[in-house]
């Protein structure tokens, strides 16, 4: 008994160590401010055209602009921290800026009541662009996350985003 239960643990610490081998990341430090385009193409690289890119590409967009405008107000002398996430099965981008974070009850994907509001749009863009998002306690870091497309073998196969 003990010695198939040392089998297990062994496996299951390779099988961690397989999992992490397997996710890409890369970290960004971008100045705070609106010209985001390249900044936008280079978070996109790996993903390639598709429809997929493009939603994401309004998404990630959005987001950026957002922690540009509003999270660090517009200053120029701060900065946006970008992490690039690959997996398997997901595209994940984490967004961090530095101002006070978005308080829990302004975090909604609502569009604004009034139809033609000025603002308030973002939100709901961001979350009709990504299958996943969350938010840091501070409110200050947004990670999107997108599935990539998988094929009809590959579906028994899937593994979530965040095991629980």
């Amino acid at each position: 008994m003990i010695s198939s239960f040392k089998a297990v643990q062994h496996l299951y610490s390779f099988a961690a160590f397989f999992v992490v081998k397997r996710f890409l990341w890369a970290d960004f430090l971008f100045p705070s401010t609106l010209q985001l385009s390249s900044f936008v193409d280079l978070l996109l690289e790996p993903i390639g055209s598709s429809e997929l890119a493009d939603r994401i590409q309004l998404g990630l967009h959005e987001a950026l602009v957002n922690a540009v405008r509003h999270g660090n107000s517009g200053d120029p002398t701060k900065h946006l921290r970008v992490r690039r996430i690959l997996t398997p099965n997901w595209f994940v981008w984490q967004i961090q800026d530095e101002g006070k974070g978005v308080p829990l009850k302004q975090r909604s994907a609502s569009l604004p009541s009034q139809i033609d509001a000025t603002n308030g749009r973002g939100l709901f863009l961001i979350h009709h662009c990504f299958d996943d998002i969350r938010w840091s306690r501070r409110g200050n870091r947004l990670q999107l996350a997108a599935r990539r497309s998988i094929s009809v073998s590959d579906q028994d196969k899937e593994e979530p985003l965040f095991p629980s």
